[in-house]
């Protein structure tokens, strides 16, 4: 499993990459991928930073392809549900899922002065957090792993501001 990063890359490329393996997979689990939902994973997939709802139902609204809240709440929630998306909890916001379709548990690193967010693979229930869990007799089925920081563009601007 890679990660995307922080660093530069075809953004377009990207894009047209992560749609299509959202239609594939949809397509292999016989799930619908609506226009609305399929849109909406471009609009997720064309940051890389978590959006929240009402910025992307303004995208969505200018392009004629719904006004009200529960358009964009009912393809978010079809495209989390199925791994194609991630919540950042933090943020109440949403950012594409760089693995859709796989099995796995994102960590996100949250860039505080850009916003930039990127998703990278851990294993909480596998280290400190599962030890703690097993001596206790928990079984951990769900984590939500998010750090902030600085993303290196940020880091590298200089002084770093709160």
């Amino acid at each position: 499993m890679t990660a995307w990063g922080f660093e530069k890359h075809d953004h377009t490329h990207c894009i047209a990459d992560g749609v299509e393996a959202v239609a594939t997979a949809c397509q292999a689990r016989g799930l619908q991928l609506t226009p609305v939902r399929r849109r909406v994973q471009e609009i997720l997939l064309s940051e890389h930073r978590a959006m929240g709802a009402y910025e992307i139902l303004d995208t969505l609204r200018a392009e004629g392809l719904g006004s009200q809240p529960p358009v964009v709440y009912r393809a978010l929630d079809f495209l989390v549900k199925h791994g194609f998306a991630h919540k950042v909890e933090r943020l109440n916001a949403f950012t594409a899922c760089n693995h859709p379709g796989e099995s796995h548990t994102p960590a996100f690193l949250i860039c505080r002065q850009c916003g930039a967010v990127v998703e990278a693979a851990a294993e909480p229930a596998k280290g400190a957090l599962g030890a703690a869990a097993d001596q206790v007799g928990f079984e951990i089925e769900q984590t939500v792993v998010e750090a902030e920081g600085l993303c290196p563009a940020c880091r590298n601007k200089g002084p770093r501001n709160a």
